[in-house]
């Protein structure tokens, strides 16, 4: 099975239009107001209603009040819930008593002893991350002994992907600063990282034999 890929942090409509053109299986939105990729439940609904219906919309929290979450999940603005911040297995199963949705749950790897916790969580999927969008990636020879299928986020870019797909071999990638330019997604940059990603871009292939 190919790794998945999710595009986060996307605020703008030219951001949509960027990847309807190459469908990436996931995108993310972020509701945690600290973020600077933050947008409102109501900048949110008109992105997605004009988002390509082949992707799963994924709305990004860190401790949001499970009203607010489930909300999003209702009204259809969000597919998918990520957890980013210190929720709980209680937290997760009350989100689950009362939507009816895919949980994604983030864990920052520079701050665990063991995988534990991880291995075990209730959540559909578990995301391995260096921090809430810090953009840094973290020693990937950590998780190698991860045995879950895990999302990787953490410093994601077209020059260090390849020994991703190679060495670390993800459930899915997670990419955001690596997609941007002058802190804005930058459309050429996503359609290169899909492609590459993919392996449909003949010459990215290329300068991967060469790493």
């Amino acid at each position: 099975m190919s790794t998945k890929i999710k595009i986060c942090g996307l605020s703008r409509v030219e951001d949509i239009d960027a990847v309807n053109e190459v469908l990436p299986d996931y995108i993310g939105f972020v509701f945690w107001p600290k973020s600077k990729r933050y947008i409102s439940s109501e900048q949110a609904a008109v992105l997605r209603s004009r988002l390509n219906n082949k992707i799963k919309a994924v709305g990004v929290f860190v401790d949001e009040d499970i009203d607010v979450v489930c909300s999003l999940v209702k009204c259809g603005t969000i597919d998918i819930v990520q957890l980013h911040g210190s929720e709980d297995e209680d937290y997760i199963a009350a989100v689950r008593s009362r939507v009816d949705c895919e949980i994604i749950k983030a864990f920052n790897v520079n701050g665990l002893n063991s995988f534990e916790t991880v291995e075990a969580s209730t959540a559909d999927h578990i995301m391995l991350d260096s921090g809430k969008g810090s953009g840094v990636t973290f020693d990937w020879n950590k998780i190698k002994e991860v045995k879950r299928p895990f999302f990787l986020a953490g410093g994601l870019n077209l020059e260090n992907v390849a020994d991703v797909l190679r060495n670390i071999r993800p459930y899915a990638l997670d990419i955001s600063s690596g997609v941007e330019t002058d802190g804005h997604k930058d459309r050429q940059k996503i359609i290169d990282f899909i492609k590459f990603s993919r392996g449909t871009d003949p010459l990215a292939y290329k300068e991967e034999d060469k790493l």
